[in-house]
């Protein structure tokens, strides 16, 4: 049985872990890595979330693969050929190391924008915050043991989410801050 889904309150640490990874994924790639953001919940200060740190290191391109693959198997990253993804590489930590999730994508593209702009809206609308927190909850509850369902069941409150966050960075003129590492 995979892990049980668990959502927990905000945690100061995180943002440590994020630094004390990114700095290694940064010395080991060098300049091949664009950015080196932290997203997902866990980059989102006062938001609860799953304990697993969320990385995007933006490419040039995903291929060759062969070009950043083995500097992250050599800091203790494993890819996993069987994301569905196609717009990403991802990679896992190995077995007993601290949960991390690292999402490769290549530069321009909308899906390295995405999270970005999720990121940064969530950081500046806290009521937003509030309530897909207490919708992480609810479906934690309902979902515990079904990753998939879990994920899913986030979606509607996700693009809704987005959808404000894009009227938002057309009114602010939003655009990515320098990277995170």
């Amino acid at each position: 049985m995979p892990d049980p889904i668990i959502v927990v309150p905000y945690r100061e640490e995180w943002e440590l872990e994020f630094h004390t990874v990114g700095q290694r994924i940064r010395d080991s790639l060098g300049d091949l890595a664009i950015r080196i953001d932290h997203i997902g919940s866990t980059s989102i200060r006062g938001l609860d979330a799953k304990p697993i740190v969320d990385i995007q290191v933006t490419v040039e391109a995903l291929e060759p693969i062969h070009a950043y693959k083995e500097a992250f198997e050599g800091i203790g990253y494993i890819h996993r050929a069987d994301n569905p993804d196609k717009t990403k590489r991802y990679f896992r930590e190995k077995p007993d190391s601290p949960r991390t999730h690292i999402h490769v994508r290549e530069q321009g593209s909308w899906s390295s924008l995405f999270p970005i702009l999720f990121r940064d809206y969530m950081r500046s609308h806290p009521d937003d915050c509030r309530s897909y927190a207490e919708l992480k909850y609810q479906l934690m509850d309902k979902y515990r043991h079904e990753r998939e369902t879990y994920v899913e069941a986030k979606e509607p409150m996700i693009w809704e989410i987005m959808r404000k966050a894009s009227h938002w960075s057309q009114t602010t003129g939003w655009k990515p801050q320098p990277s995170d590492r």
